[in-house]
């Protein structure tokens, strides 16, 4: 990197040798693996002679054989600058056959970083050091690549503010600590997690507000990435919508803040929709003005209620997977958001046109996943089902998915929604409403199965199954 306006951008000279000290005297290298587990690198030194020895000692580490001053020190002896394929690139004016050693200053560079210290007691200390520097560096280092190249990118703003947030995320997540954990901090968790259900709690979920739902999953968790999916006319985007009014509107305590990306369907129209499921009145006899006052007041309760929903509905259309990640992380940044919900998968843009859609949908799946563990918040994403359950006259599979290989590979949970067999030729069933089946097709941390749930078409609205007839 180079010096700005003789600036000296932000190293530490002594931890640098204190940690490559300490890497060559730990018979044990477990400093060099702590190293690698932090995802050190070559460039995380400053000095140009530290980032050799360092990639002298990785390559030795990740051929198993021993890293200390007398392995080292004849790997620098016998490798020449070809060897080292970054180094190669930069050293472009000194000879490939150049040895290692004669770039590190001789054997007396070894010597002088082992006699540095004494012991490895504060060895950890300085890889952190090591490690805010480089992010430090990083940091500067983007900062002023993005000043320049905001002059050239005019004219693809929104593609180019997100590229941006994603190389500024990159380093956030290498600042990332350890994130393992003793395996009785899990266990205590989990006795905690047992101990709630056990006492009739729930956890840390989002409850959909449907039962038998909620029994099978113990609702939507943090960090999955959960598809809901069906053929057209089925009723996915209303499900959707209930479980994002049901979240942030709960019977007791607070609700949970809802994101909904709706690609499909102007917010008018979905709150449209919400507004009259929730007051339970025909959409069809507010279209045809045929509104009683009794229902008119309906509707007024049931605003006034939405209107403090903790619910924000972006419908911008055309998404990529790159502007949608960006969209999410500012609104999660400015409000409490605990659910994403993602109206629909299919309507999502890969970031480059020209890849077959395969690519694309692989894509975007890998980055709704990436959202939900990034955001620690659960994703439901709606998704269409191929036409093959039709066809062949039988309830979906998940292998009916539109491009379902990622997808299905990706998700935590699949919920297949379709008519309930032999329920609409049920001449009991009412034509006010239709059961449907939703199927769990995959649970990884949980059951399988099949839940009934009641759909009036009217209200656009699903409520708990029940066996009597909905007026």
């Amino acid at each position: 990197m180079s010096e700005e306006r003789g600036r000296i951008p932000p190293h530490s000279q002594e931890a640098e040798e204190g940690l490559l000290g300490s890497c060559l005297i730990d018979p044990g290298q477990d400093i060099l693996s702590a190293c690698m587990e932090v995802g050190l690198r070559p460039e995380s030194f400053f000095q140009p002679a530290h980032k050799v020895v360092y990639q002298v000692m990785s390559d030795l580490y990740t051929d198993n054989k021993a890293v200390d001053e007398v392995t080292v020190l004849d790997a620098l002896q016998s490798r020449p600058v070809s060897s080292i394929e970054w180094l190669k690139q930069k050293q472009r004016l000194v000879d490939p056959k150049t040895l290692l050693i004669e770039l590190v200053g001789g054997a007396t560079t070894l010597t002088r970083l082992t006699n540095r210290i004494e012991s490895i007691a504060n060895a950890r200390y300085w890889l952190d050091i090591v490690r805010q520097k480089w992010l430090l560096r990083r940091l500067i280092d983007t900062a002023s690549h993005v000043a320049e190249e905001a002059y050239v990118n005019q004219d693809q703003l929104e593609h180019f503010i997100g590229d941006v947030e994603e190389r500024i995320l990159s380093i956030n997540e290498d600042s990332a600590g350890d994130s393992a954990e003793k395996f009785d901090v899990t266990i205590d968790n989990a006795a905690n997690l047992i101990r709630n259900i056990l006492a009739g709690q729930s956890d840390d979920g989002v409850m959909t507000g449907y039962t038998d739902i909620d029994k099978m999953t113990f609702g939507l968790h943090s960090g999955q990435m959960v598809v809901l999916a069906a053929r057209p006319s089925m009723g996915k985007t209303s499900l959707g919508m209930n479980i994002a009014e049901n979240a942030s509107l709960p019977m007791r305590g607070q609700g949970k803040g809802v994101l909904v990306f709706s690609l499909e369907m102007p917010s008018e129209q979905l709150a449209m929709r919400m507004l009259c499921g929730r007051a339970q009145v025909s959409m069809r006899r507010v279209r045809d003005r045929m509104l009683g006052s009794e229902q008119q007041q309906q509707l007024a309760k049931s605003a006034a209620v939405l209107r403090n929903a903790p619910i924000w509905v972006d419908d911008s259309s055309g998404l990529n997977i790159l502007q949608l990640r960006a969209k999410a992380r500012r609104v999660y940044k400015q409000h409490k958001v605990e659910l994403i919900i993602i109206d629909y998968l299919q309507l999502v843009s890969g970031t480059d046109s020209r890849v077959p859609r395969e690519q694309q949908i692989s894509e975007i799946s890998r980055g709704v996943k990436a959202m939900a563990k990034e955001l620690n918040v659960p994703v439901l994403v709606l998704s269409q089902l191929n036409r093959s359950s039709e066809k062949e006259n039988r309830q979906p599979r998940i292998s009916d998915l539109r491009e379902s290989g990622s997808i299905e590979q990706d998700a935590d949970v699949v919920f297949l929604l379709a008519p309930r067999q032999n329920a609409d030729d049920n001449p009991s069933v009412p034509q006010a409403s239709r059961e449907r089946d939703l199927i769990i097709a995959k649970q990884r941390n949980g059951p399988t199965g099949s839940v009934p749930l009641t759909f009036i078409p009217d209200f656009t609205r699903f409520e708990n199954y029940t066996s009597q007839p909905v007026e």
